[in-house]
Order: C-alpha cells, then sequence, then structure tokens
C-alpha cells in the first residue's frame, strides 16, 4: 500500500507547473560565422540612413569589409553614400530584367565607394503592392546571388521601423540577424517605434529566437532626456548620441559624408563602430503604453486626461429617442 503515489500532491505540482510563463528560448551558443548581420530599426525620417552611411564608410577606413542593405521601400539608405545617386533598387532591376528575359548579375544591383558595398531592395510603386512583400522577394532574390557565401564583417540592414507586417520583421523572425541596434530620437514617436521593435523581440525570443538588440543611437539629441530614459527602462544601452547640431543637418543635406577621419565627427562615428562590433544582443524590456507616457513632461502629452465612455444618446444625437424596454422587472417582495 505504500507504493501508491501521493495523487494530491501531483496535482498541485501540475498546476504551479501550468502556472509559470513557458520560456522557448534556444541557448545562444558562439556565432557559426564571422559575419555579424545587424539589423537597425527605427521611425521613418528619424536618421537611420544618416546614421547608416557614416557608420558603414566609417567602418570601411577602419579596414572593415561592409555591405550595406537598404531594407526601405523610400530607396533612400545608400543615396548619402553616393551622393545623393539613386542605386537602381533590386526589385526594379529583377523586374526588368525577367521582362527581358535576362538573369540579375551582382554588378546590376550591388554598388561600391569609400570600401562599402551597398545595394537597395526597393519596394513596389505606391498603391500597387505590399512593401513586407517585396522585402521577403528581395532576400530570396539575394539567396540565389550567393548571400550566404559572401565574405564580409558586417552586413547593415536598413529597416523602416514603423511598419509592423512580417516582411519588415525579417531579421527578428528568422533569426536572420545576430542583433538589432534601434535609432530613436527625444521624441515620443519615434521611441514609441523603438518600443514597438523591443516587443517585436521579446515576442519572438519567447519563440525560441536568438535575436538581442544591442543598444540604442540618439539621434539629433538635444539633451533633454527621454530617450536615454527609454534605454534605461527598457534595460538596454545608448551606444550614442548624435548631438542637435547645424552642421550636421547642413552636410546631410548636401550628401556629404561626416564618417570619416577627416571630418570632425569622424571620432564619433569611430566610437559607435567600436560599440556596435562589441555590443551583445540582450533581451529588452518593452513598456506599456503609460509606461511610455510617464518619460516625458506631463503637459506635452495630456497627462490627466480621463477617458470618459460615450452613451447611445451622444452617437444618435438629434434621432436619439427612448424606445420601451423589453426587460421584466419584479416587484421587490
Amino acid at each position: 500500500m505504500n507504493d501508491i503515489p501521493n495523487l494530491k500532491d501531483f496535482s498541485s505540482r501540475l498546476r504551479d507547473e501550468a502556472a509559470e510563463e513557458p520560456t522557448l528560448e534556444v541557448p545562444q551558443g558562439e556565432p557559426t560565422s564571422k559575419t555579424q548581420i545587424i539589423a537597425i530599426y527605427g521611425k521613418g525620417g528619424i536618421g537611420k540612413s544618416f546614421t547608416l552611411a557614416n557608420l558603414s564608410h566609417m567602418m570601411a577606413e577602419q579596414g572593415k569589409r561592409v555591405l550595406l542593405i537598404g531594407c526601405d521601400p523610400k530607396s533612400d539608405t545608400t543615396s548619402l553614400l553616393f551622393g545623393g545617386k539613386a542605386c537602381p533598387t533590386i526589385i526594379e532591376t529583377s523586374t526588368r530584367k525577367k521582362l527581358a528575359g535576362e538573369e540579375v548579375s551582382i554588378g546590376d544591383v550591388c554598388f561600391k565607394r569609400g570600401g562599402v558595398f551597398a545595394m537597395e531592395l526597393g519596394g513596389p510603386e505606391v498603391g500597387r503592392g505590399c512593401g513586407g512583400r517585396g522585402i521577403i522577394h528581395g532576400f530570396e532574390l539575394l539567396e540565389k546571388l550567393g548571400f550566404h557565401d559572401w565574405d564580409f564583417d558586417y552586413v547593415l540592414l536598413d529597416f523602416l521601423g514603423d511598419v509592423v507586417c512580417g516582411g519588415f520583421g525579417l531579421p527578428i523572425a528568422r533569426d536572420m540577424a545576430q542583433k538589432v541596434i534601434l535609432v530613436a530620437s527625444n521624441d515620443l514617436q519615434s521611441l514609441y517605434v523603438a518600443n514597438n521593435v523591443c516587443s517585436a523581440v521579446e515576442y519572438f525570443r519567447k519563440l525560441g529566437g536568438n535575436v538581442g538588440v544591442a543598444g540604442l543611437v540618439i539621434n539629433k539629441d538635444d539633451g533633454s532626456g527621454e530617450a536615454q530614459a527609454f534605454a534605461e527602462v527598457a534595460g538596454i544601452p545608448v551606444l550614442a548620441s548624435i548631438p542637435q547640431d547645424d552642421d550636421l543637418r547642413k552636410k546631410s543635406a548636401n550628401y556629404q559624408i561626416v564618417g570619416t577621419d577627416a571630418s570632425e565627427w569622424g571620432g564619433l562615428f569611430a566610437a559607435l563602430g567600436d560599440a556596435v562590433a562589441i555590443a551583445p544582443p540582450v533581451r529588452p524590456t518593452p513598456v506599456d503604453q503609460d509606461g511610455l507616457l510617464a518619460l516625458f513632461d506631463g503637459s506635452e502629452t495630456g497627462a490627466g486626461i480621463t477617458l470618459e465612455p460615450a452613451t447611445d444618446e451622444d452617437m444618435r444625437g438629434k434621432f436619439y429617442e427612448v424606445k420601451p424596454s423589453l426587460e421584466v422587472v419584479y416587484d421587490d417582495a
């Protein structure tokens, strides 16, 4: 009789186990390839292309082999690198070649300057297709061109962070990149996008992914501190703070590279390159909407406003009329 198991204790242990949040995270070992593939995300117009063009140029000056891939439908990642000239995109080149019955070669879509190799995936014309699907198609073509056999120290992917569809989440969802870098400023919208990307990273880590956030680059930093505060609550480091400076603005507008030893800003991008190289991919802690708003002065975000529920009378306006209820009301006993 002593061999009968204690089923009550067994049931209790099952309940405790069921209450635990599952962890499907795969242990991350040493990378099998020396190439670091890094995806950069940020709000449209926040300065990802400016940051990446100068960062890639500085890395090349430091003797690194760098491939820069623009994954934004605007196809503007490489414009600063090439003095404002637009690269033929992979998607438009693939379409044109296919119509002519020709194969796409690497020289049709990849170009060089200052030691940086660069290309643009591109996207569909406005209103004529899905940007995320274009990203997937572009990477399928890169694989046919030998992407996994290329010899680079760094592959930098410039992704639009505003869009949450699967195509733009490809590096995170498929473990294509080892780590993610966020670009934001001291404004609510750019930090909202950065927080969304952190949420995506956290979601796929729970599903067994290994991509982490290497850190945040604060662009156009005016010293107000909101982006720094976000990095602290999200548990990610600040890799660099690029100041809000009129000289930087003018040089960027004139397609001038400042990520070079010949520029007074060269040291900033050299330090960023060093930080990017060694920053480990960490698991971020995204915050909720109230937590994000709490980073800002309440007078700027509408703090203290309460949500007042609307009524059926509000919605119907002048057409509102009281209708007899079919509810049965019982007299008090």
